[in-house]
């Protein structure tokens, strides 16, 4: 049964670590906002503050800046399951309760084959720590990431709301438009590693060193790769299906309770989901500059300390493509819907188009 036992590792580490940090990225966003705009953000409800249980049991701790509201995102869950679960007359009952979970699943569906760390030596088998090292690899990621769109657009077309159908189509159109942007992006990636399985993409990163990164090898194919993440999560400035100032809530203006809930959490979640898939192809994956010569070591510990190590640097990667996503949003602001649509369809598409003849040219042997 060990082998097995050991399998649920990755399961435990990418499920379990996902739903975690959701309500940490939460709180992150509200106190990067916050200081961006020179407020304070949550700052009461935590460990620490006038409203901390400390201070209620008559411990003094004073507040604190940062530290303050780190028990908000705690609250903020209370709230959102307390409420009252509203569902409109007006709506299709069904697809109005299912669209909610397609916004949800997707993203933890995509993470499943992305490898979180360095594989661990069990009995001498070489176990990568990914919860599904499947051959079709990122065309997964491909494919459950668009199912998305689907939990949008019936959302907003089962609610029967003008709004809400507006934030639905606003959003389809803008998931199909980029997701050509993002798989010529990654086609450019097979291309240069002849692969499509991520463990094997992060292999062959990790045997050319700090220099055999993706971004080094595939530049133009990074960034395409980025901004269409950023669309692909309706992340600011491609914010244009909720876009408050012109659709009051957009494709959930009738969702309250855990429903909202669901959606918001689903955008987090895609959030560290493109992280991770971005510090895969173009950032070594789970590699850090050191890691040959601890591996390499006839010590066991050591061994365990290199996986640890790894499983830190990949987190590290994934975090900072979330934390520039939330410093984005609260710097710049948000295309029209035309600007939108012009720029993935006339210099998106035309410049993956360029990348993969580009990289084939480079690549004839």
């Amino acid at each position: 049964m060990a082998p097995y036992l050991w399998k649920l590792l990755p399961i435990l580490l990418v499920f379990g670590g996902v739903l975690g940090i959701v309500p940490l990225l939460v709180f992150l966003e509200r106190k990067i906002c916050a200081l961006i705009q020179d407020r304070l953000g949550p700052n009461r409800v935590g460990i620490l503050g006038p409203d901390s249980p400390l201070e209620i049991l008559g411990i003094k701790t004073g507040e604190k800046r940062f530290l303050g509201g780190l028990m908000q995102p705690l609250a903020d869950a209370i709230k959102l399951i307390a409420k009252e679960d509203i569902i409109p007359p007006h709506v299709e009952k069904y697809l109005f309760e299912f669209a909610p979970f397609f916004a949800l699943l997707p993203p933890f569906l995509a993470f499943a084959v992305i490898p979180v760390g360095a594989p661990l030596m069990i009995d001498g088998k070489e176990m990568p720590l990914v919860v599904a090292d499947v051959g079709v690899g990122f065309l997964w990621i491909l494919a459950v990431a668009s199912l998305s769109a689907y939990g949008v657009a019936l959302g907003g077309w089962a609610s029967n709301n003008k709004y809400a159908l507006l934030g639905g189509i606003r959003a389809t159109a803008q998931m199909i438009s980029y997701e050509i942007g993002l798989g010529m992006a990654l086609l450019a990636v097979a291309m240069q590693y002849q692969s499509v399985e991520p463990v094997q993409i992060v292999k062959q990163q990790v045997e050319g060193g700090f220099l055999g990164w993706g971004v080094f090898h595939q530049p133009l194919a990074f960034l395409l790769f980025t901004i269409c993440a950023f669309a692909e999560n309706n992340r600011l400035p491609f914010d244009l299906p909720e876009c408050e100032a012109e659709l009051v809530g957009g494709y959930h203006t009738e969702y309250s309770s855990m429903k909202f809930g669901m959606f918001f959490q689903g955008e987090y979640i895609a959030m560290l989901t493109m992280g991770g898939l971005l510090a895969t192809l173009f950032l070594g994956g789970w590699h850090y500059p050191g890691y040959a010569a601890l591996s390499a070591s006839d010590s066991g510990f050591v061994q365990i300390v290199a996986v640890v190590l790894s499983l830190v640097s990949f987190g590290i990667k994934t975090m900072g493509f979330v934390l520039f996503s939330m410093w984005v949003r609260w710097t710049l602001p948000r295309f029209r819907y035309d600007q939108l649509m012009n720029l993935g369809w006339k210099v998106i598409v035309p410049v993956a188009l360029f990348n993969i003849v580009l990289t084939a040219m480079l690549n004839i042997h």
